[in-house]
Formats: C-alpha cells, structure tokens, sequence
C-alpha cells in the first residue's frame, strides 16, 4: 500500500451515492461478520481502462465479530497485486469472491468485492475481508441469515438499488444489528427474529409468537413497515406502549428488480434514552422556572425599596436605598436572562445592554446626556460568574455617571462612557473608560472606602478571583480581567 493519489468519484451525485454508503453500513459489516472496504479508482483510471490501482475512501468495522485491520487504511492506494478480485470485480461488473493469502504467517482471508452502481456506473468497489475461520459461524441460524440478508443488500448495491437515494439519515440513537432483528417476507410476514428482538417485543408486553405473522397481529404497530414496503425506502418509527416502553423501529425494503421482496427490520429499546430526554426537559422546565421566580422576588424587593426610598426625606437614607435597589434589579437581569435558558452559560451582552439603559436611567440632569456605547463581545460566561460580573459593571456605570461629570463641566463637552468586552476562552476582560475628570490626586482603589468601589473590589479580586485597575487616561479608564477556568 502506498499514500492515496486523487481518486476518480466522477460526478457529484456518483460521490453522494458514496457519502450515502458509507453512512449506512454499520449495517451491512454487523451482518456479515467482517471488515468493510470500499476502493475507488485513482484518477486517470475508469471502467474501460481496466482500473489496477484503487484508494480506500472507507472503511468499516464490525461490532459483531473482531476486527482484521487494526490500522487505519483510508487513503491508502492498493493494487490489483495486493487485491487482484478487486480489480477483477471492476472489469466485470459483478460480484467476486475468493481467497487471498496475507504476507506473514501464511493467513488466509475470504474477500467478497461486490461493483457499487450508481445511474448504471461504477464508482466503486466494497470489499468484505474475513479470516477463513468465520466460515465456521455460519452453521448457526442467526449467522446463516444475517449473511443471506447482507448477500441480498450485496446484490442490490452491485445493481444500485442500495443505499437508498432518498431516505431518512441513520442517527446516533438509530437501532443497529445487535440491537434486535425482524426478516419479513414479501408480504410483510415473519421469517425470522433475533433474540434481541424477542426480547424487545416481550418488553412491550407482546409474547405471541411471531413466525408466520404480521406485526400488526400481534399488536405492533406498522405504520412504518407500510410505509417502507409502499414507497421502497427505509423508515423510522417511535412505537410507544404501556407501561411507557418505548422502541425504535427502522424497516429497510429488500429490493430485486425494483420490487420489494421482504424487508430488514432493525428494533431498539430506548425506553431508557426517552426517560432521560424527559427527565432533562423536565429539569431545564424547573431551572427555568426557579430563574422565573428569583427574578420576580427580586423585582418584588426592588419596588419596595424603590417605594421606601420615595417615602424619606432627600438625604442619605434616600440614596442608599435607591443605591441598594438598583443592585438588586442588576441581578434581577442576570436571572431574566437566564429563566430564557437554562444552560449553564449565559451570553453576557445580553446582559450589559439592559444594564446600560439603567446607566443612562441614573443620568442627574437631562440636560447633560451621557453617551454609552458597547463594543467587542463577552461571549458566554457560567452562570455563577454572570451575577457578581453584572453587580460589577453596574456599580462602574453608575460610579461613571454620578462621579465623571461634574455639574462644572462645560456644556460642550460630550459626555461619554466606553464599555469594551473581550473573551478569550480564559479569560474575559472588560474595560470601562470615560471622558470626565479623572481620577482624584492619590486615588487608590485598594485604599477606597467609597461602598460601591468596595463592592467592585471584593467581588473582583474576592469572589472572582480577577483583576482591577484604574488609570488616569483622558478621563477614567478601568480595566476588569476574570478568569474562566479556576
């Protein structure tokens, strides 16, 4: 083998018939015990030119059975000396099979090299590789049929007939082969079913027996199957029971010739995957409303005191509890936001532009507007660190639009207060700066005793465990790192 040249997929639509493929057939190794290569011809080689050198665009193992290729091959080219079938399957047209010898201790592998069609090309070749040994597994019924049914998928991909061009993607939760399988006939009846599968319909309460029947005779539902035999294309369908037992089932037609002789039927029990999406719904709908509820008991509180304060005489007492309500309709924000979702991180400028309009709520006189502008992104925060970064920035807005601008201030002069946010993934910055006086000879935030300086300073450095500056820059410019990660 050899690192992979270009390979030669013509057409779009011949390399989504691949994508389609390779997508699906998870299936097609589980059926038959065996390890899954599909090769497509180098470019420079095609149908008529008697292809000898081929890439590995996949690759599939089986769960099933152990693997034979522990390595990764896609992107390797092969030879038709190292895999003479392959290249001979593409010649023909038709499905080959033989026995190769491995170098080393003298292995002997079964290779099946089936043409995969598309529009009556070829575009590639799947091979099916197996130690000799399996052979010996196919004495028992379940082996027998699963590699009858993967011979007749076999054929109608050499015929282009599988995979499906139009049918419902495979998901993570989709039932696999070890999950349960149902074989149905020509006319939707019974020819066979895994023990997995019995077991699946004994937990939906079903213990008829099953040979000979349809589902529908038996108490399963088979708007699916219907659907699948009518169309000839692969369908997914919930099947919900009491007592809430819930089973996944994806019917996959069996075609010749374009008509439906029987159908694959895949089962899985996922009673318990639906308890926990329910479960974390009912969660998210609880978190939800626990923010809801904060968040109106907190805009209860702040009426009040925004009641109170109303009722004293101008003074410090007034001050304080104004000072007080707007903290507290500051967190009040913090859980608006995140009663719209429960996630563990909440988007932070979503946050700082409602406490912006309460900024520019506390402006003194009207006459003197202050100009707030947001720039950068904060990106998502944890929750946790939301609230105290929020009772931060309000503290530095109203700081700037009670202390930058004094009533002395000439007119003309536009007041403004720039607020910029950075996040790293580490950490997030946010830098409130102001074009008022400055700061006052000697100013220390360490040695602040102003309260809503101290709060800024012992949420910080205390509670986030960030940084604080603040600098005389044309103004007062005050710079907050937090860390993400502690």
């Amino acid at each position: 083998m050899s690192l992979a040249q270009e390979p030669a997929l013509g057409p779009d639509e011949g390399q989504a018939h691949l994508q389609r493929l390779t997508a699906s057939w998870n299936i097609l190794a589980d059926l038959c015990f065996a390890d899954l290569l599909l090769l497509v011809p180098v470019a420079g080689t095609g149908p008529r030119d008697g292809a000898d050198r081929f890439v590995v665009y996949g690759q599939m193992r089986p769960t099933t059975i152990q693997t034979i290729h522990n390595e990764d091959l896609v992107g390797r080219v092969i030879d038709q000396q190292e895999l003479p079938l392959v290249a001979r399957a593409w010649r023909l047209g038709q499905i080959v099979e033989g026995e190769i010898s491995i170098a080393g201790p003298g292995e002997q592998r079964r290779v099946q090299c089936i043409p995969v069609r598309w529009k009556d090309e070829l575009v590639a070749v799947l091979t099916r590789e197996a130690p000799l040994a399996v052979g010996g597994r196919r004495h028992g019924q379940l082996e027998r049929i699963y590699v009858e049914i993967f011979d007749r998928l076999a054929r109608m991909i050499s015929s282009g007939e599988f995979p499906f061009a139009i049918e419902d993607a495979p998901t993570a939760e989709s039932p696999r082969v070890g999950d349960g399988v149902v074989i149905l006939d020509a006319t939707g009846r019974v020819e066979y079913a895994s023990p997995n599968a019995v077991n699946a319909l004994h937990r939906m309460g079903i213990y008829t027996s099953l040979y000979g029947a349809r589902l529908d005779e038996i108490g399963v539902e088979e708007t699916a199957i219907q659907k699948s035999f009518h169309e000839g294309v692969p369908v997914t369908e919930e099947i919900e029971r009491h007592p809430a037992v819930i089973v996944l089932l994806r019917c996959i037609p069996l075609l010749e010739a374009g008509e439906v002789t029987g159908a694959l039927v895949l089962s899985r029990d996922i009673t318990d995957l639906r308890r926990r999406d329910r479960l974390l719904l009912s969660k998210d709908a609880t978190i939800r409303e626990v923010h809801h509820r904060v968040k109106n008991n907190l805009q209860t509180i702040s009426s009040l005191l925004r009641l109170q304060g109303r009722r004293l005489p101008p003074g410090e007492g007034r001050v304080a509890l104004w000072e007080a309500e707007r903290r507290i309709r500051s967190i009040a924000l913090v859980h608006e936001i995140l009663s719209r979702d429960p996630a563990e991180q909440a988007a932070f400028n979503d946050i700082v532009e409602p406490l912006v309009r309460m900024a520019k709520e506390g402006v003194l006189s009207p006459d003197h507007p202050v100009r707030f502008s947001v720039e950068g992104d904060a990106g998502e925060v944890p929750a946790e660190l939301a609230t105290p970064l929020a009772v931060v920035i309000t503290e530095l807005l109203q700081n700037a639009v009670e202390h930058a601008f004094p009533e002395t201030m000439p007119a003309a002069h536009e007041r403004r207060v720039r607020i910029v946010l950075r996040n790293d993934g580490i950490v997030v910055a946010v830098k409130v700066h102001d074009n008022g006086r400055g700061l006052p000879l000697g100013f220390s935030i360490e040695t602040s005793e102003g309260l809503g300086l101290s709060i800024v300073r012992d949420l910080v450095m205390g509670q986030l465990g960030g940084t604080i500056e603040m600098h005389q820059d044309s103004g007062t410019r005050v710079e907050l790192r937090v860390p993400l990660l502690r």
